[in-house]
C-alpha cells in the first residue's frame, strides 16, 4: 500500500510521453473487473513471468473429489490461456504470460454430470504471474529544473527526480534508488548537492548550505541516475539530468499593515504580500486570529476576509511559512504584524443608569456629593474615547441656577448650595450627559440619571415632660419583676432614627435594684424590680435617669431637659428568720455517746429595729434519735444509733420560728452520714435443706455456702470461711474460698455415715476489730442413684389404710352388691301380681333399701 501510495503521488507532472505507459501500468496491477464465484474451496499457484521453456506449463493437480464420468470445466479462461487435463485433472498454461499485463488470473473448476448438473464442490483457484525484472526505469520528465534560493535551509528540498518501473512494486525489481552522479560546475565545492535516495528529493547538503550565500554560480546541473533492484548491483538505470538555478533571497518580513476598521471594501482584499523564489512552495498562515479571517494565496498574497473590530482585536501577528511539497521550512516564518485603526463607533456609557446617593441638610459647600463614571472602548489614545461629562438639568430647579456642579472630565458631582433644608427639598433629580470627542460636535453621548436624597439631621435633644416623678412607695417583700413606673420623653425632629430615644440610669442603681426597659420608638422607659428590697438597707431609692438619641446629637449640647428623677420608697415589712446555711450535713459514728452536741444551727431576724425572738425546733426526726435546744439552735444525740436501720444517711429538718409572728419561719436540711461501726457478725444465707453429698464421695460434688453481714463494705467483706478446730471435723470436711462471700464446702474423706451432719463453720468478717459467728450447718450425707440422685429410706406414710380396713371394706363392698341384686329380683317376681299387691309391695321397697 505504501508503494502504491508513493507511485500515485509521483503522478503528479508526469509528462504526456509517459502517459500511456503509466495507464497500461495501473490497468496491469488492479484489474478494472473479476468474476465472482460462488463460495467453494480455494487453491492458490504461482506462473513465473515470461516463462522461457517448453509448453504446455503443467502447473498442479486439481482434485474435485468426483465418481465416475464427469465433464470438467474450465470457468475464467476466456482468453484460452489455460487448461486442464479430463483425466489426470492437472492444470497447465499454454504460453508464457506477462505480469505487467495481468497479474493476477482466477479460474473456477467445476466437474457436471450428462445433465450439466455440478457433481462435486467447485473448486477456485488463484494464479499469480511471478515478477520479473524485464522492465527498466522510465523518468517522469526529460529534463527536471528547480529554482533554489539563497538562505534555503539544509535539508529542505526544493525539486524532486521521479522515475516510474513498470515491474511489480512490492518486489526490489521496482524498488528505486537515487545517486547524484555528478555536479556541474563543481564550484565552490563538488559536494553542493544530495538525494535522497528513496524520494529523490534534491537538497542543499551542509557544505552546499555554508557556501551557496558567498557563491557567485548561478546555475548547476546535476546528472542524477535512477536504477532499480534497490542495492543491489544488477538492475537497469536511467539517467536524469537536474537544471538548478541560484536565485536571491526574497523572503524578506513585509511591512506593518494599518488597516481601519469597520472598512467598507470588497472582501477578500489583500493586505500584503510574500514571496519565495522556487517552484515547488507552498504558503500558509498561523497565529493568533479566528480561522478563516486572514488566507494566503500560491502567489503568496496575504488577504483579510471580512472587517475588522478594533474592539474586538486591536493587533494581530500572524506568521507566514514557506513550505515545500513535503511540508518542510525553506526558511524561518515571516511575522506580519497588522495593527486595526479606530474608528469612533462605539458612543460611552456610564456604569450604571441611576446613581443614588443621600446627604446631610448640613452638608458644607464644596462637598464631593458622588463621583459617575462612563466609558468608551474605542481607542484610548484617540479623541473617540476622550469623554467630558455635563449636568443637562436639575429637578426641582434652584432660583439661582443648579445646586451643584460636576467635574467636565472627572464625573465629581460637589455641592454648590450651602442651604440645603431637608424640609423644602427632600430630593433632587439630576440628568448628567456624557460625550466623546472631548465633547466636540459629531461625538456619541449618552445619560444618566442621579438622585441626591437631602438628609434631616439629629438638632433635637430629647426632653422630659417633667423632671421629677414620685415618690412611689414599695413594701419591701414586692415580688421581683414588679413594674415601678413608666416615664415619659419626647423629641421634635422628623425623621424617626433621631426621634428614637435611648434612657439610662446615670445614679442611684449602683446596686442594680432596678432594671430599665426601652422602648426608643415609642419615647417612653420602664422601670421593672430587678432584686429583692430590704427595708433594712436601703429606705429610699433616687434615681437619676437620662434621655438620648441613639443617633449623635449634631449642633447642640444636652441640658437639664435631659435628665428627670425617679423617687422610690421602700416600706418596712415583717420577715421570715434567716439562716446563715441553707443546708448542713454532718458525719457521725453509730456508736456515739448519748448527749453528744451533732451541730449547731445560726438563725437571725432580718428585721433589725425589732427585738429578736427566735425558737428552734426538730422536724421529721422519725426514731427520736435526737434533739434541739430551743434557743441555741444545739443539736444533740439523745439515743443510741444505728447504721444499719437507715442505711447510712438519716434526714431531718430543723425548724426556726419568728415568736413574734408565728406564721414567719424558715427551715433547712440536715443530712447525717451516720459512719459504720462493725458491731454486726457475718450468717450464712441460703437454704441448704435441699442440699447433699453423696457417699462414697463423687468427683466435683459440693456445697456452695454465702455468708452477709449487715455492716458496711469497709467492716465486712473478704469473710473467712473455716472449720472448727476439731480433728474429726477437720478430717471429714473441707471448705474452699470462691470470692469474697463464698466458698465450697466438700468432704474431707471419700466415706462418711449416710444421715444428716451438722458441720462446724466459724464466719469472720474483716472489721477492725472484727466479728466471729459460729454456726452449725445441716449437711445430709446420703447414698446416690448412678445418676447422682440421693436414695433416702421412705416410712411409713401417714394416713395409708392397714390390712385389717383394707378387707372390710372389699367384704362391705360385695354386701351391698348383694343386697341391689336381691331388690332387683323381688321387684321382678312382683310383676304378675294385683295392682292392690304391686301397689303395697312398692310401698314396702323403699323400707328395705333404707334398712
Amino acid at each position: 500500500m505504501m508503494r502504491q501510495t508513493r507511485f500515485f503521488g509521483m503522478l503528479k507532472g508526469i509528462s504526456p510521453v509517459c502517459l500511456l505507459v503509466v495507464c497500461s501500468f495501473i490497468a496491469q496491477v488492479f484489474p478494472l473487473s473479476s468474476t465472482v464465484y460462488p463460495m467453494s474451496r480455494k487453491e492458490h499457484v504461482e506462473v513465473p513471468e515470461n516463462y522461457g521453456g517448453s509448453l504446455p506449463l503443467y502447473l498442479k493437480k486439481v482434485n474435485l473429489a468426483v465418481d465416475g464420468q464427469a465433464n470438467i470445466q474450465l470457468v475464467g479462461n476466456e482468453e484460452g490461456l489455460f487448461g486442464i487435463e479430463p483425466e489426470s485433472g492437472i492444470l497447465y498454461v499454454t504460453r508464457p504470460l506477462d505480469r505487467e499485463k495481468q497479474a493476477f488470473y482466477t479460474l473456477q473448476v467445476i466437474a457436471k454430470d450428462e445433465d450439466e448438473q455440478p457433481v462435486s464442490d467447485p473448486v477456485t483457484i488463484t494464479i499469480t504471474v511471478k515478477d520479473e525484472n524485464d522492465n527498466m526505469p522510465v523518468l517522469t520528465e526529460e529534463v527536471f529544473s528547480g529554482i533554489l534560493s539563497k538562505g534555503t535551509k539544509q535539508g529542505t528540498s526544493f525539486v524532486h527526480v521521479s522515475a516510474i518501473d513498470l515491474d511489480d512494486p512490492s518486489t526490489p525489481n521496482a524498488n528505486l534508488q537515487y545517486k547524484i552522479l555528478t555536479q556541474t560546475p563543481r564550484q565552490p565545492s563538488e559536494n553542493m548537492f544530495e538525494i535522497n535516495s528513496r524520494t529523490g528529493a534534491v537538497f542543499l547538503s551542509a557544505e552546499g548550505s555554508s557556501l551557496l550565500n558567498s557563491s557567485e554560480v548561478s546555475n548547476y546541473q546535476l546528472i542524477v541516475q535512477v536504477k532499480d533492484l534497490g542495492n543491489q548491483s544488477l538492475g537497469y538505470r536511467a539517467l536524469a539530468t537536474v537544471e538548478i538555478t541560484i536565485v536571491e533571497n526574497t523572503w524578506i518580513a513585509p511591512s506593518p499593515v494599518l488597516l481601519q476598521e469597520n472598512l467598507n471594501v470588497t472582501y477578500p482584499k489583500i493586505i500584503s504580500q510574500v514571496r519565495w523564489n522556487s517552484r515547488e512552495v507552498h504558503y500558509s498562515l498561523k497565529k493568533n486570529f479566528p480561522q478563516g479571517l486572514f488566507s494566503i494565496d500560491p502567489a503568496g498574497n496575504i488577504y483579510v476576509t471580512q472587517e475588522l473590530d478594533r474592539e474586538s482585536q486591536a493587533e494581530y501577528e500572524i506568521q507566514v511559512f514557506a513550505e515545500n511539497q513535503d511540508g518542510m521550512l525553506y526558511s524561518d516564518p515571516l511575522l506580519l504584524l497588522l495593527t486595526v485603526l479606530d474608528e469612533n463607533d462605539n458612543m460611552p456609557v456610564f456604569t450604571q443608569d441611576v446613581y443614588q446617593v443621600a446627604i446631610e441638610e448640613n452638608t458644607a459647600k464644596g462637598s464631593e456629593i458622588i463621583t459617575v463614571k462612563a466609558e468608551d472602548i474605542d481607542d484610548p489614545n484617540t479623541n473617540n474615547a476622550k469623554i467630558v461629562y455635563e449636568i443637562l438639568s436639575q429637578k426641582p430647579q434652584a432660583s439661582t441656577g443648579f445646586s451643584f456642579h460636576i467635574g467636565n472630565e472627572t464625573g465629581i458631582v460637589t455641592l454648590q448650595d450651602s442651604a440645603l433644608n431637608a424640609s423644602a427639598v427632600k430630593q433632587y433629580h439630576l440628568l448628567v450627559l456624557v460625550a466623546d470627542l472631548v465633547g466636540h460636535e459629531g461625538g456619541l453621548n449618552s445619560t444618566c440619571t442621579v438622585f441626591i436624597t437631602i438628609l434631616d439631621v439629629n438638632d433635637n435633644p430629647p426632653v422630659f415632660s417633667q423632671t421629677k416623678y414620685g415618690p412611689f412607695p414599695f413594701p419591701e417583700d414586692t415580688e421581683v419583676g414588679t413594674l415601678i413606673t413608666t416615664i415619659t420623653a419626647t423629641d421634635e425632629d422628623e425623621e424617626k432614627r433621631f426621634k428614637s430615644i435611648v434612657f439610662a440610669v446615670e445614679s442611684g442603681n449602683e446596686d442594680r435594684t432596678f432594671r430599665i426597659v426601652n422602648e426608643p420608638p415609642n419615647g417612653t422607659v420602664s422601670i421593672w424590680l430587678e432584686q429583692e428590697l430590704d427595708y433594712e438597707t436601703v429606705q429610699e431609692y433616687l434615681l437619676i435617669v437620662s434621655a438620648r438619641n441613639e443617633e449623635k446629637l449634631v449642633g447642640k449640647e444636652l441640658d437639664a431637659s435631659s435628665t428627670a428623677t425617679v423617687h422610690i420608697l421602700v416600706k418596712d415589712v415583717n420577715e421570715a428568720p434567716v439562716l446563715t446555711k441553707k443546708k448542713y450535713e454532718v458525719s457521725i459514728l453509730e456508736n456515739v455517746e448519748p448527749g453528744t452536741l451533732l451541730l449547731t444551727v445560726k438563725a437571725a431576724d432580718p428585721d433589725i429595729f425589732n427585738a429578736p425572738s427566735l425558737s428552734y425546733s426538730l422536724r421529721n426526726d422519725t426514731l427520736n434519735w435526737f434533739s434541739i435546744d430551743e434557743y441555741s439552735g444545739e443539736v444533740k444525740v439523745m439515743k443510741v444509733l444505728d447504721r444499719e436501720t437507715v442505711k447510712d444517711i438519716y434526714l431531718m429538718q430543723v425548724v426556726v420560728q419568728d415568736k413574734a409572728s408565728p406564721s414567719m419561719t424558715v427551715s433547712t436540711d440536715i443530712v447525717i452520714h451516720i459512719l459504720d461501726v462493725n458491731d454486726n457478725p457475718p450468717y450464712l444465707v441460703g437454704d441448704y435443706s435441699a442440699s447433699y453429698l453423696c457417699t462414697p464421695q463423687r468427683e466435683k460434688q459440693s456445697i456452695i455456702i454465702s455468708a452477709f453481714d449487715q455492716d458496711g463494705a469497709e467492716n465486712s467483706i473478704p469473710f473467712s470461711f473455716s472449720l472448727a478446730n476439731d480433728p474429726t471435723h477437720q478430717r471429714n470436711w473441707r471448705i474452699n474460698i470462691i470470692n469474697d462471700t463464698h466458698a465450697y464446702l466438700i468432704m474431707g474423706i471419700s466415706w462418711l455415715e449416710p444421715k444428716l451432719h451438722l458441720v462446724p463453720i466459724i464466719l469472720k468478717d474483716s472489721g477492725i476489730p472484727s466479728q466471729t459467728q459460729h454456726v452449725h450447718l445441716p449437711v445430709t450425707i446420703c447414698l446416690c442413684t448412678t445418676e447422682g440422685q440421693c436414695m433416702q429410706e421412705v416410712g411409713r406414710m401417714e394416713g395409708r389404710p392397714t390390712v385389717l380396713s383394707a378387707v372390710s371394706i372389699i367384704v362391705g363392698t360385695i354386701g351391698a352388691i348383694g343386697i341391689f341384686l336381691l331388690i332387683i329380683f323381688v321387684h321382678l317376681s312382683l310383676l304378675g301380681a294385683n295392682k292392690k299387691k304391686t301397689n303395697k309391695a312398692c310401698d314396702m321397697m323403699p323400707l328395705q333399701s333404707t334398712a
